[in-house]
């Protein structure tokens, strides 16, 4: 992979020709020629190979076949004609998006603490040399998490390296790469000191802990939340490409960056790639993780990506390419509880990591932080506890009550400690609900949701002398309602191919307990000097990597499973009623849709045996794409194989393991194909049909006598002439059992406007 740097043109873009047409790997000894033929290319364009040379950020040499080059919007234009080329697209910017979560998932086979003989950990020997690389800001690589003490000899199919000695290889962190390139094209050359794969920020060591970092017990954030922390794959070798930097106009991560390192992770070996990021949806040729991710499924590498944290509002999910798995975020039976304690006898349950107030059960004034306004400021922003807005002299000695929303959270906090106060406490508007997270925060603070928010206000406007009191967090288990939503996770339909549900999955991203770095505070405060070896975090981000680690120990269970037959699995088996036996909430206590969860939440015991998948080949994916209009010519670009597209592609057709309708007028009919990957057996179906929908299925009983067999089925679905739903969107489902299996999909019906 070559590397220039080029500022005198306009924007950054990226040349994508598809795959390299004579293999789907090529030689090193070829990767000079491949760089060479992309600055012959560029240089027709531009006048001369000296100027394409100057131009040229990246040349992607391996398996993606393409260049990243700063040009002109005319010039890009006049490239993207070319016969040759699949996709010309500008550079995206993109941003990122434990003790106990696996007890939560897992342990449906724990008797008495220990894990039983027959669940997935035991079976899949804790996901032993899975390779699990991530996409992300690096590695801390002196984290126990990451410790090589007491691993034999890297997998010899491992090609990857430890770029420079700041980030050290071992046993268990096999791998540290660092991409920039793109990333310096806007910013200028970094302090060589940065140029490694160290983790700075705390993220990418978060979520690669998450799905494969090493059993180790006594992990607490400061010293809340004790237990042994783990990844779901614990055994598995581990590798950091760090794609992620300094934020900069809100973005953090670059696409040419992004496919530099796919091209990479690909020609190192890894089995599993894990990112944790990502940008508005957007056409899949024009979007460098959905290319990215293509060539890797083609290669047989699992793909997990985060949906995004822009909800509850529908329609925002990201990472929508149906070869990704896109994992939405809920929460665990686990809480950081820390009360409010209110002077006229009342108590409310908040969540925090932070540290107690100085004295007992002292109270103290309590106050909103509106009540506190800086002169130059109004009273909205100084609810909100934003910089500047809180004047010392009304906030010293006192707790007070800021709004949630625009800001960070812990910004907030830190802002009342800078203005003297003693506490906050943080309450979430109406939009958050009951999403409460365990922040370390850096004064005695806690989160409460918006009803017991409203309460607290109305307190402090009931009294000329209002008092409260916070108490030091502890860990509860075994709490209920869990699983339900979070409120930040983003929420479908796909603004890309809504015909493809997503997100497909929902795993645990609230108050997840995994690494953190020595290099940064658990507030990322400048002024805060704590330095903790785990830490508390949420997001889709932290819900990606719990399926990661999944995917490891099915990878390793299974190997011979294709990367849509893993999908499949964790799908068909998913959840959708939390630990009362009661359907999945929002954050707001509604219940949830598959819009919200996909298939619902992943049982790793039960995605081990599923009996029955939903499997798809890279032509598959090819199909679905020439049904979603793609240019047949452009297509055999994107593939090195000989293809054609079939007269009769469908959308209805195509063998996702969710079925989605848009725009249901009448009647329609959707094919599926099920491959048996268990015991001969004899499946029926059974339909709980989405309201006002008529759903039939041919045939109603498929019985299969050999693994690998595969038998179709259609469904005829239907809108009834009468008692039909006032929703645009209507949910059922179909089950298919032979008594010991229970193969679950969503089914999605959407009507057109005015029906």
């Amino acid at each position: 992979m070559v590397f220039k740097a080029f500022t005198f043109l306009t924007s950054s873009y990226i040349v994508y020709f598809g795959s390299h047409a004579h293999g789907p790997e090529v030689s090193e000894a070829d990767f000079d020629r491949v760089t060479d033929s992309h600055y012959d290319f560029l240089g027709s364009f531009l006048g001369s190979k000296e100027i394409a040379k100057d131009a040229i950020i990246y040349s992607y040499q391996r398996h993606i076949n393409g260049f990243s080059a700063n040009l002109e919007e005319e010039m890009a234009a006049e490239i993207e004609k070319h016969p040759k080329v699949v996709s010309v697209f500008l550079n995206q910017g993109r941003q990122l998006h434990t003790t106990h979560s696996w007890e939560f998932m897992l342990m449906e086979k724990e008797i008495g603490g220990v894990i039983h003989p027959s669940s997935l950990w035991e079976k899949a020997n804790f996901g032993e040399d899975i390779i699990i690389g991530n996409l992300d800001t690096g590695v801390w690589p002196k984290s126990k998490s990451f410790s090589g003490t007491g691993y034999g000899p890297i997998p010899s199919k491992w090609k990857g390296i430890c770029q420079n000695d700041t980030v050290p290889c071992n046993r268990k962190l096999i791998g540290a790469r660092y991409f920039n390139q793109g990333y310096t094209n806007f910013t200028g050359p970094l302090n060589s000191a940065l140029n490694n794969a160290l983790d700075h920020e705390g993220h990418g060591s978060h979520t690669l802990s998450t799905a494969g970092g090493n059993f180790v017990p006594s992990a607490s954030v400061l010293g809340v939340g004790n237990g042994t922390a783990k990844g779901g794959s614990p055994k598995a070798r581990v590798a950091a490409y760090k794609v992620c930097w300094k934020p900069i106009n809100g973005s953090e991560c670059f696409d040419n960056d992004i496919m530099a390192a796919f091209d990479m992770a690909i020609h190192d070996g890894v089995d599993v790639l894990s990112m944790s990021l990502g940008g508005n949806p957007t056409d899949y040729f024009n979007d460098g993780m959905s290319i990215g991710a293509f060539h890797a499924v083609k290669n047989g590498i699992v793909v997990i990506s985060s949906a995004g944290n822009s909800g509850p509002k529908s329609g925002t999910v990201t990472n929508v390419a149906p070869w990704m798995i896109t994992v939405g975020a809920s929460t665990l039976d686990r809480e950081f509880e820390s009360f409010v304690k209110l002077h006229n006898g009342k108590q409310f349950k908040g969540a925090s990591m932070s540290k107690p107030l100085p004295t007992g059960d002292k109270f103290y004034p309590l106050i909103s932080a509106a009540h506190a306004k800086a002169a130059n400021a109004s009273a909205k922003d100084a609810m909100l506890c934003k910089p500047g807005t809180l004047d010392p002299k009304k906030a010293k000695g006192k707790i007070l009550a800021c709004l949630r929303g625009e800001t960070a959270r812990v910004d907030k906090g830190e802002q009342a400690a800078l203005a003297g106060a003693v506490g906050m406490i943080l309450c979430n508007d109406k939009l958050d609900g009951n999403e409460i997270i365990a922040d370390p925060h850096v004064l005695p603070a806690t989160q409460i949701n918006y009803k017991d928010g409203v309460a607290v206000f109305a307190y402090i406007n009931s009294t000329n002398d209002p008092l409260g009191y916070i108490t030091a967090p502890t860990a509860k288990i075994n709490k209920r309602p869990a699983p339900f939503m979070a409120s930040f996770s983003s929420v479908g339909p796909s603004q890309v191919t809504p015909e493809i549900l997503k997100p497909d999955v929902t795993a645990p991203g609230v108050n997840i307990i995994a690494a953190y770095t020595g290099e940064a505070s658990p507030s990322e405060e400048n002024f805060d000097k704590r330095r903790i070896p785990f830490i508390t975090m949420s997001g889709t981000s932290m819900s990606c990597p719990h399926v990661s680690g999944v995917v490891g120990l099915l990878k390793k269970l299974h190997p011979d499973w294709s990367p849509s037959a893993i999908k499949s699995a964790l799908m068909t088996t998913a959840r959708r009623r939390d630990n009362t036996k009661s359907p999945i909430l929002d954050g707001s206590f509604i219940k949830a849709t598959p819009f919200n969860y996909g298939a619902g939440h992943i049982r790793p015991n039960r995605a081990m045996d599923p009996g029955l998948v939903y499997d798809l080949t890279v032509n598959d994916y090819l199909d679905f794409l020439c049904a979603s209009g793609y240019n047949q010519t452009l297509l055999e670009l994107f593939t090195e194989a000989p293809y054609k597209c079939p007269k009769s592609a469908s959308l209805l057709d195509f063998n996702y393991p969710s079925i989605t309708v848009t725009n249901l007028s009448r009647s329609v009919n959707v094919t599926r194909k099920l491959k048996n990957v268990g015991s001969p057996g004899t499946y029926v179906a059974r339909v709980r049909e989405p309201i006002g929908i008529s759903v039939h299925v041919e045939p109603k009983i498929l019985k299969f006598e050999s693994i690998g067999e595969e038998k179709s089925f259609k469904l005829t679905v239907t809108k009834k002439t009468a008692g039909m739903g006032t929703e645009d969107y209507v949910f059922g489902v179909i089950i298919w059992s032979d008594g010991n299996h229970y193969v679950r999909s969503p089914i999605v019906v959407g009507m057109p406007l005015g029906h």
